[in-house]
């Protein structure tokens, strides 16, 4: 089921955390911070949405990384119920596509619920005090990516190391809802 996250609020401080990462390190949210900003994501492997865009993500991360924004992606899906967002997965695909990037593992979902995450992928860009400044989209694709689309995450970002500040205007991500574990 397709769903979207709510608009940015603006200044809201992220939570802090330590994840276990496909690398084989544990990564705090201080390790991630970037100079200019930080991104996290969260995203998954069996995700339609971030399937037909992962490499774009792994493009604009890399590119985000360069000019101090530090980036980190976080699959907190319920890998019982979805096994090919298991953490060997999540290492298989890491390397597959040469993440340049920290991917976390959040199995007890707290990570993801401490910052409202709805969907995969959902995005988080802060400033460099940790305030969000965009909770938007990566581009206008979806289910299939949008061959030369504006890079609305990429601009934000870039905006928001250069003024501390992000967009006014935002169209909110959209993808699969995160899958829960049952209560």
């Amino acid at each position: 089921m397709a769903v979207s996250p709510p608009i940015c609020d603006f200044g809201w401080k992220a939570p802090a955390f330590t994840l276990p990462g496909t690398d084989g390190r544990d990564w705090s949210l201080a390790d991630i911070a970037g100079p200019k900003g930080t991104l996290i994501m969260f995203i998954c492997n069996h995700c339609p949405y971030v399937k037909s865009v992962i490499d774009r993500i792994v493009s604009d991360a890399s590119e985000l990384q360069a000019i101090g924004i530090g980036v980190a992606a976080i699959c907190a899906n319920d890998a019982g119920e979805y096994p090919e967002d298991g953490f060997d997965n999540m290492r298989r695909e890491a390397l597959r596509h040469g993440f340049c990037f920290p991917y976390l593992h959040d199995e007890t979902q707290a990570v993801a619920k401490a910052y409202g995450a709805v969907c995969t992928p959902d995005f988080f860009g802060f400033d460099a005090r940790l305030g969000l400044q965009y909770r938007g989209r990566l581009d206008a694709s979806g289910r299939q990516a949008v061959p030369g689309a504006r890079r609305e995450l990429v601009e934000a970002m870039r905006q928001v190391a250069d003024t501390g500040k992000g967009p006014a205007g935002q169209v909110a991500s959209m993808g699969c809802s995160i899958k829960w574990k049952a209560a």
